[in-house]
């Protein structure tokens, strides 16, 4: 029998949230109740719980806490053993179902109603999602209960004691932050099974750990892994795990390097055959990955962390300007795997920056540079419209995390309009004074692409900030001397490769830079390069922009047609290495490669930023 739960919805829950973080622990038990006035159900199958089951479960929850401390008392220790025990009482008690343990508002409904005194006694004067629910891997309930629903082995003895292997910290690194392995209960309770035997004397746990999983998320896409009988995955994961094992001696012994061992295991897809041969080529990144010949490397003297990395394209132009990231983060899967294809030793997390908060990754805490290449917002004049209020709760997110983690400097780019139109005043004025309360001095530039070696006159517009004494050094990158190379210059040995007959003149008629690539917004329809104006300019460059192709022209395209561009071609027009790998499908990947700031003119302000912090 599945019960359903009372649902508090946001609209009551968060003024009680904003009334109760300010109230001591007792006083809070005076507000315990049974049921709630505006609280609803959600017919989704199953019998409402009746008070009696409600009151014991706020028993049994009490019992446990009154053990490790509550309500005066409690530390790291017992605070650990209580979760262990809370989330085993949830997950048997409760009768639950996951479609509705998967509502936020019952979870709010539990730390707002009835268990309030022990949800605040365990995070005194918590973050909202910690009580509202808006990430459920953080609620003080609402995780406990989808980790043992994870871990839970019903021929156990033990069903529940897989939830002792691991600390909160690192199943996070399984579930959060890798919701393409941790919604799977079948490989969870496998990569737990195998982990426990890992022999780890010596390593950082964290560390192999979060190696393994960067090795499993790369076979995700290729591998059914529920598909794989539970000895069968065991093995196989063993022997993933046991190269990630190897690879942390390797990188810990003198002269070692992790990069240079395979980042796969012995696993094969569930389906029958073998993958193709680009398949593999995705799956496994490349051992060494090559830097960009066309930005000299500085030498790397401080750390960043990049939201909305996109492809990570700009942290390539900063990583050439001495930047190493410590995160990365975007909410696109195919573009987080894009990174690790790349980049295997960066860390990327696939989440909405809107649910990050700083003290998930105490390592991003006071980075040198909080960089982010943040989707294209309206003015404020438009906010109303639907469309654009993500992007405008990405802007304040971005704005609120310069407060969280303290850095020396920040870097925002987005569309030109918001540092030159005057619709955007008011928004620009909230960003300075945000940022002047934090401590830093802003500057606004825009910036062509195209007068620092990029074939393609794409513009955009530029936040500086930085704490002092930095500010007072920064000085804006000029133009570089040199033009750029032309769209001929540039695609021309890719037209050619094929035998094209009409290659040579084409590459004569392309004799200048082109205009900028339109595509990485997902409200637009496929793979093209944009609005009619748009491919209007790409063919006068000789380029049929009503869609891409999957191939440069070969010996039999017609030598006075107009050629596509593909999605590799339209990555050179970015500057974006050749060797950089993009995954996912062609309309996926030309949106990564859309969104992106050319590495050459986020290493132009990169260097500038550097230049400043190193006075």
């Amino acid at each position: 029998m599945s019960f359903l739960y009372p649902r508090l919805l946001a609209e009551q829950a968060r003024p009680l949230f904003e009334e109760y973080r300010h109230l001591a622990v007792a006083e809070l038990a005076g507000r315990v109740a049974l049921s709630h006035e505006s609280a609803v159900y959600v017919a989704t199958g199953g019998d409402r719980i009746s008070a009696q089951q409600l009151r014991e479960l706020r028993t049994g929850v009490v019992d446990l806490a009154k053990r490790a401390g509550f309500p005066d008392d409690s530390d790291r220790a017992r605070n650990a053993e209580f979760d262990l025990q809370v989330a085993a009482l949830l997950h048997a008690e409760m009768g639950m179902v996951p479609a509705e343990a998967a509502s936020r508002d019952v979870w709010a409904f539990l730390a707002l109603v009835l268990i309030p005194d022990v949800a605040f006694w365990r995070y005194p004067k918590p973050p909202q999602d910690r009580i509202l629910g808006t990430d459920l891997t953080r609620h003080v309930f609402g995780r406990l209960w989808w980790r043992a629903q994870l871990v839970r082995s019903s021929d156990d003895p033990e069903p529940y004691s897989a939830l002792k292997i691991l600390g909160e910290a690192a199943f996070d690194q399984i579930y959060a932050r890798r919701a393409a392995l941790g919604g799977s209960p079948h490989l969870v309770r496998a990569i737990l099974r195998v982990w426990k035997d890992l022999d780890l004397t010596g390593l950082s746990e964290r560390e192999t750990l979060r190696d393994f999983l960067k090795r499993l998320l790369r076979l995700a896409p290729f591998v059914l892994f529920d598909g794989i009988e539970g000895d069968a995955l065991d093995d196989e994961l063993r022997a993933v795990a046991q190269e990630s094992v190897d690879a942390q001696r390797r990188a810990d012994a003198p002269g070692g390097d992790q990069a240079a061992l395979p980042a796969h295991g012995t696993i094969r897809p569930a389906e029958a055959g073998e993958p193709s041969t680009s398949a593999r080529q995705e799956a496994e990144p490349p051992t060494l990955p090559a830097a960009p010949s066309a930005l000299s490397v500085d030498a790397r003297q401080f750390t960043s962390l990049e939201i909305c990395a996109g492809a990570g394209a700009q942290a390539l132009g900063l990583e050439r300007a001495g930047f190493d990231p410590v995160l990365l983060i975007d909410s696109k899967a195919d573009a987080c795997f894009t990174i690790d294809l790349n980049r295997p030793e960066w860390d990327v997390v696939c989440m909405d920056i809107v649910q990050f908060r700083p003290d998930q990754r105490p390592e991003t805490i006071g980075v040198d540079l909080l960089s982010a290449g943040l989707p294209r917002v309206k003015s404020m004049a438009t906010v109303a419209r639907a469309e654009d209020t993500e992007e405008r709760k990405v802007l304040r997110a971005a704005i609120a995390l310069v407060r969280g983690i303290g850095p020396k400097a920040v870097l925002l780019e987005n569309v030109p309009d918001l540092v030159e139109s005057p619709d955007f005043d008011a928004d620009r004025s909230w960003i300075e004074a945000e940022l002047q309360e934090a401590g830093f001095r802003s500057a606004w530039k825009v910036l062509n692409a195209a007068d620092f070696g990029v074939p393609q006159n794409r513009r955009s517009g530029f936040l500086v900030a930085l704490q002092e004494p930095y500010f007072s050094r920064l000085s804006w990158p000029e133009p570089e001397e040199l033009p750029s190379p032309t769209v001929g210059q540039v695609l021309g040995p890719s037209m050619s490769a094929n035998g094209w007959t009409g290659a040579e003149r084409w590459i004569k008629g392309a004799d200048r830079v082109g205009p900028a690539l339109v595509g990485g917004s997902d409200r637009r329809g496929g793979a093209d390069l944009g609005p009619t104006g748009s491919k209007k300019a790409w063919a006068a460059l000789g380029v049929n922009g009503n869609s891409l192709a999957d191939a440069p022209p070969d010996i039999d395209f017609p030598a006075d047609e107009q050629p596509k561009l593909t999605v590799d071609q339209a990555a050179l027009i970015q500057a974006i290495p050749e060797d950089w790998r993009f995954f996912g499908g062609k309309t996926s990947r030309y949106r990564q490669v859309g969104h992106a700031m050319p590495p050459p003119l986020a290493a132009a302000v990169g260097r500038a930023i550097a230049a400043a912090l190193r006075g």
